[in-house]
């Protein structure tokens, strides 16, 4: 009899449903929408593997309906903050991502966001797009140089390094800062520095973090207030990991110049926007760091090796810093 697998989307990128489908039963949930825990759950029972996107809700209920033949749970996603680590620790349930192949996709939306909040890329489209451009004027739409200006990365890790390296191309100084990695050297992309003065000196600061207890509003008020008024604050990694009010206040008073986010602290929006999606300073975007039709495949792909090798006894690809390799082994 065949092992059951849950993914809680029928329609993801690439083969790897395909290839899933050849080794095992897919119990899929219909629709597109963010599935709520409840309706997980109901789908839970004697599943061997929960395949999930990083914005599912995976937690003890849901793992509890599963049962004892749950042995992974693996997110396509390089974000882990939707699953309780904890439980599924308790449970010795192996948790994985999908590191590394989304990687140089999400720095290229990094500079795409960086170079779009600080030439103000969406107020001059915007105003194409109204027809209200009827007239060469010298001072509208002036944003400010990439080139030549220092670049802080807080987390440095394969993201990090990626923005880094784009960042040699502009020319600019990069420095880093890294709250979890040993990363006190430079290694001829970036500097390392501490996050005063990171924040302090830099004119772009990206954040490449994941979203933990420690980093939670790791940029709120004081933060945004030791940064340059000329400075651009950027995120591609995880919404909490700024406080969204300390922020749209600092772009309203004029205290930052702007901000590029494709992350926020509730997801996703629908029609109750933020606040921050009407600011003519601010580039919003809708989580689409990793969205190339390639890299969304790989990060299906992923997911699908690391259940087939669970599942076959073998450890899994790319667990989860902390989490155990193996089904049934305490993290």
């Amino acid at each position: 009899m065949k092992k059951r697998v849950l993914t809680t989307r029928e329609n993801l990128p690439g083969r790897g449903l395909d290839r899933l489908s050849g080794a095992v039963d897919v119990v899929a949930r219909p629709g597109t929408g963010r599935p709520g825990p409840a309706e997980l759950a109901a789908l839970a029972p004697g599943v061997s593997a929960v395949l999930a996107l990083g914005n599912d809700p995976v937690d003890a209920a849901l793992l509890d309906a599963a049962g004892p033949t749950l042995q992974v749970v693996a997110l396509a996603s390089m974000g882990f903050d939707n699953v309780d680590r904890a439980a599924a620790a308790e449970r010795g349930v192996v948790v994985t991502h999908t590191p590394g192949v989304l990687a140089e996709t999400t720095a290229d939306l990094t500079f795409a966001l960086i170079l779009a909040a600080r030439r103000r890329l969406g107020a001059a489209a915007e105003s194409l797009a109204a027809g209200s451009w009827d007239l060469f004027r010298m001072h509208e739409y002036l944003g400010l140089d990439i080139h030549g200006v220092t670049l802080g990365l807080i987390g440095y890790g394969q993201i990090g390094r990626a923005v880094a390296r784009r960042g040699q191309g502009f020319g600019m100084r990069v420095l880093h800062y890294d709250p979890y990695a040993d990363v006190t050297r430079d290694d001829g992309l970036s500097t390392p520095a501490s996050l005063t003065t990171l924040l302090t000196e830099s004119d772009v600061v990206s954040l490449h973090v994941p979203l933990t207890d420690e980093t939670r509003h790791l940029i709120a008020a004081r933060e945004l207030a030791a940064m340059k008024p000329t400075a651009t604050l950027v995120s591609t990694s995880r919404g909490g990991v700024v406080d969204e009010a300390a922020l749209l206040d600092a772009v309203r008073s004029r205290r930052l110049h702007s901000a590029g986010l494709d992350v926020y602290e509730r997801e996703p929006m629908g029609r109750e926007l933020s606040p921050l999606v009407a600011e003519p300073y601010v580039v919003t975007l809708p989580h689409i760091g990793s969205a190339t039709e390639a890299t969304r495949a790989a990060m299906v792909d992923l997911a699908v090796d690391n259940i087939l090798d669970v599942l076959d006894g073998r450890p899994a690809r790319t667990p989860l810093p902390g989490s155990a390799a193996r089904a049934g082994v305490a993290a």
